[in-house]
């Protein structure tokens, strides 16, 4: 293949090439366990956020806009045209902050939301176009892969959030696959895609229900892409590295463009990290903390004095860290709260979805206590490193800290069964989706790569 010469071709066309000629026999057993994996948390996630706030208004608005029916809005039901279904989709699925993310690389794990994007424009597209499983599955690895090898080939990426910027590029390799675009289309389809990227972090600093919408403009924006180029459209030849193209207008540094393209077609980089918890993932360091010590003390709350939860400098910079309260969009305020979810954890000895609603958030013992909680940074930690410290009223201080949360494939991994927990945990939640279908949907995904056709997964996933 040509991505095997590149001295010959830049780094866009061995990209393009990988997409478009990679095959299901490429994927290892463990790289296809992972991709079930991912699948799994993501439809439980999207279950889960259904109905989450902003979200019916979302359904209706594109319901409203009707076109051609081409995918489905899962869960809701109704068939619109196949990119608005993508977009609804994946806003759904990141409604709690709670999907797989942080894209895994070389070793080394970088914060991302891709999952979201990428796993449900595989199953929209698949759905338009008829798929089987195989297929499916391919086409969301080598998007995922372009996506990672994006975000991870620069450093600095001048404060864009990279859900809206590196996604949209995993989203159009996907689509472009899928549609059966050549070489041609779908460098185009990558030059056509660089005009949709965007990804403002003011969204989830201000809490405001739009914090998910980039989620689902990525995926809308990809299938457009592809679409486009598939009717003939040329576009940008170099979306990467052209004078004017993502590196120069997106970051800050030289990108390492060795990562673009090292081991192509050898290794797939996904996201690697999966959330036991709903909420930003900085907050679970210190929610971890928190069931830590009350596992092994017998704690009172109205004898705390108060606490100290220790974060990585960067994570002091981040939304989470900015005093709790609460505004227009309370689920907002909270799930980017780090004050929100300890003294969430530490009243109710856990941080489950239904501590989300505007009941719980407005719990008025929970925002007592939330004046007892204070920041502070822990020198030299790593991003996702945190430190309890609980102050006693009798002149006690219990101690808790954690290097890597639950949920890191490599070093703190869940489970398979922790994982399928988690699905039914969503499912019971929103209470949309059958215990008997959600079964049923479990063993779909399980035998995922001998299905003719994603029909039956389509239907399952509508009420």
């Amino acid at each position: 293949m040509s991505r095997n010469n590149p001295s010959k071709n830049t780094a866009i066309e061995e990209l393009v090439a990988n997409v478009l000629e990679t095959r299901f026999e490429s994927f290892d057993e463990a790289i296809l366990e992972h991709a079930k994996n991912r699948i799994i948390d993501t439809a439980g996630c999207l279950i889960a956020g259904v109905n989450a706030p902003g979200n019916l208004e979302l359904v209706d608005l594109v319901k409203d806009w009707g076109g051609k029916e081409e995918a489905t809005i899962l869960i809701h039901g109704g068939r619109v045209p196949a990119q608005n279904a993508a977009m609804v989709n994946s806003i759904m699925a990141r409604s709690f902050d709670s999907e797989p993310n942080g894209a895994l690389v070389d070793g080394i794990i970088i914060p991302s939301h891709i999952s979201g994007t990428t796993i449900i424009t595989a199953i929209t597209i698949g759905e338009l176009m008829g798929i089987n499983g195989k297929e499916l599955i391919t086409a969301m690895l080598v998007g995922e892969d372009v996506a990672s090898r994006i975000l991870a080939s620069s450093s600095s990426r001048k404060r864009m959030d990279s859900i809206g910027t590196v996604n949209v590029f995993g989203a159009t390799a996907i689509a472009g696959r899928l549609l059966g675009l050549n070489r041609l289309q779908m460098r185009n389809a990558l030059g056509i895609c660089l005009d949709h990227v965007t990804g403002s972090y003011q969204n989830v600093w201000d809490r405001t229900f739009a914090f998910k919408l980039s989620q689902g403009l990525s995926a809308r924006s990809g299938i457009f892409s592809a679409q486009l180029a598939k009717r003939g459209w040329t576009a940008a030849e170099d979306a990467l590295l052209g004078k004017f193209a993502y590196y120069y207008l997106y970051t800050d540094s030289l990108p390492d463009t060795e990562i673009l393209t090292r081991d192509l077609g050898e290794k797939y980089y996904t996201e690697a990290y999966f959330k036991p918890y709903p909420s930003c993932q900085y907050n679970h360091g210190p929610i971890e903390c928190v069931l830590s010590l009350l596992n092994k003390h017998d704690i009172k709350v109205a004898d705390i004095k108060d606490v100290i939860v220790y974060v990585s400098r960067r994570s002091l910079d981040a939304a989470v860290a900015r005093p709790f309260s609460i505004g227009k969009f309370p689920y907002a305020n909270a799930l980017f709260s780090y004050q929100y979810t300890v003294a969430s954890a530490l009243l109710r000895k856990s941080v489950n979805l239904e501590h989300f609603s505007e009941e719980s958030i407005r719990d008025p013992e929970v925002n007592a206590f939330i004046g007892k909680i204070k920041l502070a940074e822990l020198p030299g930690a790593e991003l996702l490193a945190s430190k309890l410290e609980v102050n006693m009223n009798d002149g006690r201080t219990l101690s808790e800290s954690i290097d890597t949360p639950k949920g890191d494939k490599d070093r703190n991994p869940m489970s398979k069964e922790e994982i399928i927990a988690k699905f039914w945990a969503n499912v019971d939640y929103s209470k949309t989706v059958t215990r008997r279908n959600a079964e049923e949907l479990l063993k779909q995904f399980d035998g995922l790569e001998k299905l003719s056709s994603l029909k039956k997964i389509i239907e399952l996933l509508v009420v």
